[in-house]
């Protein structure tokens, strides 16, 4: 494993540590100063006209936000290294074409919308799910940092399930929560 390989580990390990102690803080009221700049305010009047529970469960949900996003962003940033590592700049030509016109179109979409366009690299256009089959159908390449295939499959399936509600704005129940959080101890495990 390469060191910005265990950098990346390290950096969701990390996320995981301070999701924690968000969560610490949400549970028992206290403040222990991590995330002062980024919690929304209860002074807030954008926020304010939101009803009080609906604003608990965002609040309660962020820290799933957090992590996710740190999982899948990093996730991103492994194939761009380890890809390019293998096919130089040509990379992207490697991925499976139903993939890049996903990609493509998502692109376009937004374009269409008139939106600002979120990058400029395809890859931050698919999907976390196209991310796993990435991986998978570049097996050759990353097969040297994961000690199991049908491990890497399971633990990504997990996660891209218990990704929807996360996503799309739905509370996760506190089971999910746990297997959340065993399903991002098990893609770490995995690493080699």
């Amino acid at each position: 494993m390469t060191y910005e390989d265990q950098f990346k580990l390290f950096h969701v390990a990390h996320t995981m540590i301070d999701s924690d102690l968000r969560r610490v803080e949400l549970e028992f009221g206290v403040d222990l100063g991590f995330h002062a700049d980024t919690i929304v305010t209860a002074e807030d009047p954008d926020y304010l006209q939101f009803p009080a529970a609906i604003r608990a469960e965002a609040s309660a949900m962020g820290q799933h936000y957090e992590l996710f996003y740190c999982l899948e962003n990093s996730l991103r940033e492994l194939v761009i290294s380890r890809m390019s590592e293998t096919f130089a700049e040509k990379w992207w030509d490697q991925v499976s074409d139903d993939v890049k016109d996903n990609a493509a179109a998502n692109r376009k979409r937004e374009a269409d919308a008139g939106i600002t366009p979120r990058s400029e690299r395809p890859i931050d256009y698919t999907t976390f799910g196209e991310l796993s089959k990435i991986i998978q159908s570049n097996w050759e390449v990353f097969g040297d940092m994961f000690n199991n295939r049908s491990g890497v499959t399971r633990v990504l399936s997990s996660l891209n399930l218990l990704r929807g509600p996360i996503a799309h704005c739905a509370p996760l129940a506190e089971d999910e929560v746990r297997r959340l959080r065993l399903s991002l101890h098990d893609w770490l495990r995995l690493m080699a």
